[in-house]
């Protein structure tokens, strides 16, 4: 190692050592040796391939499973299964299911589980599939709420399953990069960040009305398996396909949709976890000269802005995170050059630190120093962080190598739980907003608001438990 290379490194805001470290030793708990390595069940060896199932494959489902479809797919789920027909007609060798409770009783071979349903079962499915012993790839936001991704992060650490969330930028060069760069000193120290998003792309807001019409329901669709643990609606058009998005039932809305692909770069390359406080402000909608419609709490707003506070981290300062949806963005940095955009069609990220301001896209993609000449002059940072291979497109397969035997999965449920519960956090400070609420991450608490605490864990409908 050469004297400037030593000298950049003790003079950074971060040792990178240490930087790696912290991570490093949440990340080897979860190094586990699947069943089958070791025989059990009369299973595969390593060498051989990992017996996956899916749930909820009419939708996001059918990329992840095509990602895995060098291994056997041996069972299907959906509770539409007309919605999924191709799908199912794609994997002839595959037993189908409408109900996941049967899947995981009665097809004993399953090693490993895809879920890709609508958010607000994420949890009931992926906690039936961890106790069962599954490993589990669980779609972005990984829970609905933020007591779910708790719990879910504590039954795979009792379970020793191999998880992964689908934020698939988390495998990706770019988020890898970010951390580095910040781990080098080159931009400084970070106090503040932005990140944005383009979402909503579906129709969602405050004055929007439940629909009272009641359609019959999709012919062969189980429908009161659809809702599952969120209270009972008639079926409609307006949740099911693909609009659930926009509604509190069923949806985490613009931030969860995008915020743990957008935000997650932030989490990683700030060493962040559990902030001091939360503040949501959202658009409002006006019937008439001074009569402003209240929010219903049926959808989430057509846009929003949450500012989230972090403590100090070691030797990283406190640091402020603004999040911004529905067309808003965060003031255009002077640096930035005339007629560049802002990140990309999705969102993007501007970390301001002392001697340089960094930007990616969505994703992690793309960081960038700006202005141009700033990049030219600095360049990139040395490579410190091991690669994923295939980056963003080998996320999957990330997860099944680690479902085999290999190293943990990049998002695994010890980095990707605590991720989670932060940017669910801003959707509680979307449903409180105009007030700052004061979060105690370790007991879970909002500690100045009892109505906002009692929305940090769900209620779920008769019959249905976690």
């Amino acid at each position: 190692m050469s004297a400037k290379r030593r000298q950049t490194e003790s003079n950074s805001p971060l040792n990178r050592r240490s930087f790696l470290t912290r991570t490093a030793g949440a990340v080897a708990t979860f190094s586990i040796v699947p069943s089958y390595v070791i025989g059990a069940r009369g299973q595969t060896p390593p060498s051989g391939k990992l017996n996956v199932a899916a749930i909820g494959v009419g939708g996001m489902g059918k990329n992840n499973l095509k990602k895995c479809a060098g291994e056997n797919i041996v069972a299907l789920c959906d509770v539409d299964p007309g919605y999924a027909a191709k799908v199912f007609a794609q994997y002839p060798q595959a037993k189908t299911y409408k109900d996941y409770r049967q899947m995981i009783d009665k097809q004993k071979d399953i090693d490993a589980i895809i879920i890709a349903t609508p958010d607000h079962t994420h949890a009931v499915i992926a906690m039936a599939a961890i106790k069962a012993g599954k490993h589990v790839y669980v779609q972005k936001p990984m829970t609905h709420s933020v007591y779910e991704a708790r719990k879910l992060t504590e039954a795979a650490r009792e379970h020793k399953v191999v998880t992964q969330m689908g934020n698939q930028g988390h495998s990706g060069d770019g988020t890898r990069l970010i951390r580095e760069w910040i781990a080098s000193g080159a931009i400084g120290a970070v106090r503040e960040v932005h990140a944005w998003t383009n979402r909503p792309v579906w129709p969602q807001g405050i004055e929007v009305e439940r629909p009272k019409d009641t359609p019959p329901v999709p012919e062969g669709m189980d429908w009161d398996m659809w809702i599952g643990p969120a209270p009972m609606r008639p079926y409609h058009p307006e949740y099911a396909p693909n609009k659930w998005r926009a509604w509190w039932d069923f949806g985490t809305g613009s931030l969860g949709d995008l915020g743990c692909h957008v935000l997650d770069c932030v989490f990683y390359g700030l060493d962040l976890k559990h902030p001091t406080s939360v503040e949501g402000c959202i658009s409002t909608y006006w019937e008439g000269f001074w009569k402003k419609t209240e929010p219903k709490n049926e959808t989430y707003p057509r846009s929003s802005i949450v500012r989230y506070k972090f403590p100090a981290r070691g030797s990283l300062p406190p640091v402020n995170l603004t999040w911004w949806d529905g067309g808003l963005l965060p003031p255009r940095p002077e640096e930035l050059e005339e007629g560049r955009r802002m990140g990309d069609s999705d969102g993007g990220v501007l970390f301001i630190g002392d001697k340089a301001t960094l930007m990616c896209g969505c994703y992690g993609k793309d960081p960038r120093l700006i202005p141009d000449k700033k990049m030219k002059d600095i360049g990139l940072p040395p490579q410190t962080l091991e690669r994923v291979p295939g980056g963003i497109d080998g996320h999957e397969l990330d997860w099944v190598r680690a479902c085999k035997g290999g190293k943990p999965a990049s998002s695994n449920f010890e980095y990707s739980g605590p991720l989670t519960e932060m940017v669910l956090l801003g959707n509680l400070a979307v449903r409180f907003p105009e007030q700052r609420l004061l979060w105690d991450g370790a007991n879970l608490k909002v500690t100045n608001d009892d109505e906002a605490n009692a929305s940090v864990k769900r209620n779920y409908r008769q019959g249905w438990t976690l």
